[in-house]
């Protein structure tokens, strides 16, 4: 545990720069001359440059000056619109918004309940633990209208999150509490990555770093002598320091390598079956399966070759290296964002427990490792401020990324975890804190699905699509304009987050927005408890401080911590967690399964019956598959410019597009065979939509595959079309809107099928900056 310090004093602060944090790192800024710098922390030892971003989005041209309506909503009142994302706008005074916004938040209440409002957000608007707007939103429905519908899960771990109770038991305690950086750097001999630790992923974290440790990490293991081996379609997914060997598979085939994996060690002996004995259940029942005694098909290398494309002496080969060493396998959130992506989260743990590695330092199941900065890292020993929400009256909710299903099919029935449930019928959204025209897949199922809204609200920044979407649009403040405290759970620094800047135009906090909006609702008394955003501050400051003092360690006032650059926070000891434990002594601590162990067979999830999620881990091909009409497989994953779509117009961001677009990247002989070279604008299409792209031409991705990250903000050519073309780079349009299984209904979003080809027509400008028409009331 390390011990409390005296305010930072790596290196102090030049004058004028004040300490803040992000989700992409710890940072200071100040204004100077009219124009902000931004620095990384100095203790950082791999900075993440997405801070860069801050100076050009801070008085962007995208910002949201003052309260908006849409003049359709503001003309013919609430109800299902098709001009909804083709309307313009009417500026209105913040009074003049609140009451009318106050007036139908209430008679939604009134007339149809609590329960025909869903409470829209994302939460990573904002590092701070107070100015957090998923948890401002939600304390505002739980206390001034009765409650909301919520949402579930999330994009980037839908079906994991659901299936490893199930399996594993506790999801933070398999990624928080389980192997770590420090133990891969020590002890580690083989990392076996499907999907690899991409930097641009663990760069990131829900309340911000003050240390990127990963890239160093990986670096000290490789100089050590592990050994990394990368199974995926892009050799980019493991950094250089790794120094990793590129197994190029094809994508969304990771489950049956996993198993042509077990099969060669369970036929060469090589499997640990005492591990296997004490600490799972169902190993019998799915190594039959595996020989192919129930299905006639054995799961062997031979097998696994046609479906993944890599080599049957490879596979055989790497079973062999796995054997007797310290091995970490690692399944990255990308697979699981896929059809059936249940499958190779529960056959990673399955290939880790035959090798019987899990429990030991550096070895076993390491899922997700790298897809976000707080895995793999310490706990912090003292609690962190956080805001209540208060009590949410409706116990109704759908899983995050079925939005889409639950606006176009009210009232009607899907499976979910063992359940049978029926989608509500939604008259408002409120959406503070996120951008679903990031998140969500089928972009113009998702307008249609806008479409039938009675009202939709959102707290925004900036004009993103969502915002142009929207009935009432208000605008918020950026972090670097309000006070806060940043810091996660997973990070000993805690942060002061001291504003830089005065808001932008007449843009508004959450709270200020909220507060009002309580008012006109008669429930101020029960959202704001009286308190002001320094008094807020304060309260949830004191439970940390008080924990200080408990433990004997220096507990600094609120006033010393704000006008200090942070304090570090003592953390929990790196002891492997719960399943360290469970292998130490499985009877005196076993696993919150079923069982009580590792559940390869579960019989829970058997007795579901959803013949997409059977009861062990299966073989289930994707249906969404290469054909003539769409040959190319789409990998749409995280971008390395910016956290999903946020500041998508900042200079960091913007610096990465080529001629205005977001750049995709082909192997060579797809782009020869299209008449396509490095540089070109080109048109990527399916059946649901169209986008361009610049692009990238490079033998790091697989052939057969093209790979455009998420976050260029939507920009159709042409708003008054169905399916228009969207010359930005979004490709969401392109995405499948169905769910992983009737099990956790997860996001698919990161493969689909498509035909790419060269562009040669007049390339339309980006608009997606510029702010929409507005007219006068």
């Amino acid at each position: 545990m390390t011990t409390l310090t005296a305010p930072i004093s790596e290196a102090p602060l030049e004058e004028g720069f004040r300490p803040h944090t992000s989700h992409w790192g710890v940072f200071s800024a100040r204004m100077k001359d009219g124009e902000l710098e931004v620095r990384p922390h100095a203790g950082d030892p791999d900075p993440n440059e997405i801070i860069q971003n801050f100076p050009g989005a801070l008085r962007h041209r995208a910002r949201i000056a003052q309260p908006m309506v849409r003049r359709g909503w503001l003309e013919n009142g609430p109800g299902p619109d098709e001009r909804r994302g083709r309307d313009d706008y009417v500026p209105m005074s913040w009074s003049a918004v609140l009451d009318k916004l106050a007036g139908e938040l209430r008679r939604v209440r009134d007339d149809f309940g609590p329960g025909a409002i869903f409470g829209g957000s994302y939460g990573w608007s904002s590092a701070g633990r107070f100015h957090h707007a998923q948890s401002q939103v939600h304390r505002f429905l739980n206390t001034s209208t009765g409650g909301y519908v919520k949402s579930v899960n999330s994009y980037s771990s839908g079906a994991s999150s659901v299936l490893v109770p199930h399996i594993i038991g506790d999801y933070e305690d398999l990624v928080k509490r389980n192997v770590s950086w420090e133990q891969i750097a020590e002890h580690s001999e083989i990392v076996l990555a499907f999907g690899g630790m991409a930097l641009k992923n663990s760069m990131v974290t829900g309340g911000g770093s003050s240390k990127h440790v990963e890239r160093g990490a990986m670096q000290r293991a490789h100089q050590r002598g592990c050994d990394f081996v990368l199974v995926g379609p892009l050799r980019g997914d493991l950094p250089e320091e790794a120094g990793a060997e590129w197994l190029s598979s094809i994508p969304g085939t990771d489950t049956a390598l996993m198993m042509a994996l077990v099969h060669s060690l369970v036929v060469a002996g090589l499997h640990d079956r005492d591990f296997l004995e004490r600490y799972t259940v169902g190993w019998p029942v799915f190594e039959r399966y595996l020989l192919g005694e129930t299905d006639g098909q054995p799961k062997d290398a031979t097998w696994a070759a046609a479906i993944t494309g890599v080599p049957a002496q490879a596979i055989t080969a790497l079973a062999r290296r796995l054997h007797g060493k310290r091995a970490l396998i690692v399944v990255a959130h990308a697979l699981q964002r896929a059809e059936h992506g249940e499958q190779p989260v529960w056959m990673g743990m399955v290939l880790a427990a035959a090798l019987g590695q899990i429990g030991l330092p550096g070895g076993g199941y390491g899922y997700a490792l790298g897809a976000i900065g707080y895995y793999g890292r310490r706990y912090n020993a003292v609690p962190m401020p956080t805001l209540p929400q208060g009590r949410n009256a409706v116990t109704d909710f759908i899983p995050v990324a079925r939005i889409s299903d639950m606006l176009l099919n009210p009232g009607t029935s899907y499976r979910y975890n063992g359940q049978t449930r029926t989608y509500p019928q939604i008259k408002l959204v409120y959406w503070a804190g996120g951008n679903p025209f990031h998140h969500h897949q089928d972009l113009n199922r998702l307008k249609q699905a806008f479409a039938r809204l009675d009202t939709l609200v959102v707290h925004e920044l900036a004009w993103t699509a969502t915002a142009r979407h929207a009935d009432i649009v208000l605008p918020c403040t950026m972090t670097l304009e309000r006070e806060d405290i940043g810091g996660n759970a997973n990070d000993p620094l805690l942060v002061p987050m001291r504003p830089v800047i005065a808001p932008y135009g007449e843009a508004r906090d959450d709270y200020a927005i909220f507060a009002d909006l309580a008012e006109r609702l008669g429930t101020a008394q029960a959202f704001t408890e009286g308190r002001t955003v320094r008094q807020w501050l304060e309260h949830l400051y004191e439970p940390t401080r008080a924990a200080l003092a408990e433990a004997g360690l220096p507990a600094p006032s609120f006033a010393e911590f704000q006008a200090s650059e942070g304090y570090d926070m003592p953390q929990q000891a790196d002891d492997g967690g719960r399943l360290r434990a469970f292998r130490t002594d499985p009877v005196a601590h076993p696993l919150p399964t079923p069982s009580g162990k590792l559940e390869i067979f579960s019989q829970t999830i058997a007795s579901f019956g959803e013949a997409d999620c059977p009861g062990h881990p299966t073989w289930l091909g994707a249906t969404n598959v290469p054909d003539a009409a769409s040959p190319v497989v789409l990998v749409a994953n995280q971008p390395r410019t910016r956290l999903h779509s946020q500041f998508d117009f900042g200079g960091h961001s913007s610096g990465a597009k080529h001629r205005g677009r977001e750049v995709a990247r082909m192997h060579p002989d797809d782009a020869a065979a299209r008449g396509i070279a490095d540089g070109d604008i080109i048109r990527i299409f399916n059946e649901r939509g169209a986008c361009l792209a610049g692009v990238h031409v490079t033998d790091g991705i697989r052939q057969g595959v093209v790979q455009l990250p998420t976050g260029a903000w939507y920009d159709p050519v042409d708003p008054e079309e169905d399916k228009p073309l969207c010359v930005h780079g979004n490709p969401n349009v392109l995405t499948r809107d169905v769910g992983t299984s009737a099990l956790a209904q997860g996001c698919t979003g990161q493969l689909t099928t498509v035909q790419v080809e060269r562009f040669d027509g007049n390339l339309p400008p980006i608009q997606a900056y510029d702010p929409p028409v507005l007219k006068a009331s």
